[in-house]
């Protein structure tokens, strides 16, 4: 008998292919192929070793990304089951299956109600094709390179001479972005031990830590907020947002859609006596991978660079602008250089293109001391058209504001521990200070001209805060001089936690909050303290933040 009893269902479409001279049946498919990268621990089995947090060395990073649910032969529960894409091969005669592309997926196939791996050109009997073989798939990693890997695996069931060959791919990774209500907020607590090898760390930074999480509460209520304690030897390294972006791939099933989030490592690769990925990031082994939440790493191994050039691989400077016409699935936009070596690890730049859903916008952040995307721009809600537009650090509108406040004796930072605290006119009569002010509004010009090509918005539908910039006196280039506004967190569409300004106060109104407020019309500001927890480290609120936040909206 011929192909006529043999029907191959799954999650995908495929082709019929007969011997010549042989009419083809028709099989019975429906809809589409795709599986996921299950690189998520159902069961949590992957445990650290003592020590791992602090143990120099890539092997040690190698190590813990390795364990995860597709690093096994084994079905873990219910829950890995249901990370699996399911098949069913049907027929009247005996039939044999093949993988093109084993080394990427494992396919299991059920009997007795429980898994096993398929064996390898495995054949299955005409008594069994007559009851149906229940066979599924996992993805055992994401695409990171498609000149070795495009992300696709042929299945081929073969039965007396005919074949259908079905073609799956692996589901992308998808940055969430700001405009996603957030599920779960991320921030760094104080630790145990010494928390940062050697010296470095700008004076009382990290500090007032009670400041910080007290308001940052206050302004994430009614979302869960964890705060994570880091290693004895890492855990001044607070900033969340540059240790990962996160992801999120999805499959159809028949039961709806399954999502698995992914923490995607940032690619900080630094000298610990050994070239080691950023320390800090093997939180993302001890306290986020779990059920259904997986954790990637790439990045290109060798010489470890400046540590300021190396700043561009932290995910701080990864953001994503939200769906928009030729892009429903939106953007990712990361800053970088066009010449030296202030540009992210090309490594990791191809594993995010590779996904092929997100194009990237690049902006010019060479001008920067860290060189983060999010120091100056800021996706947020808006009336317009398409529901979204970009919060854009303005330094000749905060200009302007020092003006209005000119005469007054307003200082900078009043009412803080901070040492420095300059009045309005130190500020508006030291010339270097203004010429460095201007230069990164001319910078942001650039960037904003950038946006407004890829993007479609128009200049006036821009919303505009006020943030001073001024040169960092840590490492070359521009910082913000007070907390910049534009670097804070989306808690909801309709709520920003921002950086206090700390700005010139005049007659009871802080100059800066009150433009933040105006220009911010419809969404409710929090102000969150971060002066000695962030701000004099180089960041802000955005910066040692991170988030999960509600992403069905581009799953879905």
């Amino acid at each position: 008998m011929g192909i006529r009893g043999l029907v191959l269902t799954m999650l995908v479409v495929g082709a019929s292919v007969a011997a010549p001279g042989v009419a083809a049946a028709v099989p019975r498919l429906s809809g589409e192929g795709v599986f996921l990268p299950n690189l998520d621990d159902d069961t949590r089995r992957c445990m650290l070793e003592p020590g791992d947090l602090d143990r120099p060395g890539l092997e040690v990073d190698r190590r813990l990304a390795s364990c995860h649910d597709a690093a096994d032969e084994v079905v873990n529960g219910s829950r890995d089951e249901d990370d699996l894409t399911k098949l069913r091969l049907r027929g009247s005669e005996a039939a044999r299956v093949e993988v093109d592309g084993g080394d990427h997926v494992r396919v299991f196939v059920r009997r007795d109600g429980w898994y096993r791996p398929l064996t390898p050109g495995e054949t299955f009997p005409a008594r069994e094709m007559r009851r149906g073989v229940d066979l599924a798939v996992e993805g055992r990693d994401i695409v990171r390179d498609p000149a070795k890997w495009d992300g696709r695996v042929r299945l081929t069931a073969r039965s007396a001479g005919r074949a259908v060959v079905k073609e799956l791919r692996v589901a992308p990774l998808l940055f969430q972005h700001d405009l996603m209500p957030a599920t779960t907020v991320f921030a760094g607590k104080p630790g145990e031990g010494p928390g940062w090898p050697g010296e470095g760390l700008p004076p009382g930074h990290p500090g007032e830590w009670d400041r910080f999480s007290e308001t940052l509460t206050r302004a994430t209520a009614g979302v869960e907020t964890r705060f994570l304690a880091g290693s004895e030897l890492w855990w001044k390294d607070v900033w969340l947002q540059d240790l990962f972006e996160p992801a999120v791939a999805s499959m159809p099933t028949a039961h709806g859609v399954q999502t698995m989030r992914v923490a995607i490592r940032s690619a900080n690769q630094w000298d610990a006596g050994v070239p080691t990925l950023r320390p800090a990031g093997r939180l993302l082994f001890r306290d986020l991978r779990g059920p259904d939440v997986g954790v990637v790493q790439e990045f290109t191994e060798g010489p470890v660079v400046d540590s300021w050039a190396d700043q561009r691989n932290a995910t701080g400077n990864f953001e994503a602008l939200p769906p928009y016409r030729g892009y429903p699935k939106g953007r990712i936009y990361y800053g970088s250089a066009a010449s030296g070596d202030r540009k992210p690890d090309p490594a990791f730049l191809r594993m995010l293109d590779a996904q092929g859903q997100q194009p990237p916008v690049v902006l010019d952040t060479s001008w920067l001391m860290v060189g983060h995307v999010d120091e100056t721009l800021h996706v947020v809600r808006s009336d317009n058209a398409r529901g979204w537009t970009l919060m854009v650090a303005d330094p000749r509108l905060a200009e302007n504001l020092l003006h209005q406040a000119n005469g007054t004796g307003a200082r900078l930072f009043a009412g803080t521990n901070h040492e420095y605290q300059p009045t309005v006119e130190e500020l508006l009569g030291d010339a270097d200070f203004r010429r460095r002010n201007e230069a990164a509004a001319r910078h942001i010009d650039d960037q904003i001209a950038v946006m407004l090509r890829e993007t479609g918005l128009r200049a006036e539908e821009l919303v505009r805060v006020p943030v001073l910039f001024t040169e960092s006196d840590r490492a070359p280039g521009l910082v913000a001089l007070a907390p910049a506004v534009t670097n804070g967190l989306s808690v909801t569409p309709g709520r920003y936690a921002a950086p206090d300004p700390h700005g010139p106060v005049v007659h009871g109104r802080d100059l800066f909050k009150e433009a933040t407020e105006r220009a911010l019309r419809g969404i409710r500001v929090a102000w969150v303290e971060d002066v000695f927890w962030a701000h004099v480290g180089g960041g802000e609120v955005h910066c040692t933040t991170n988030a999960w936040r509600d992403t069905r909206s581009l799953t879905g």
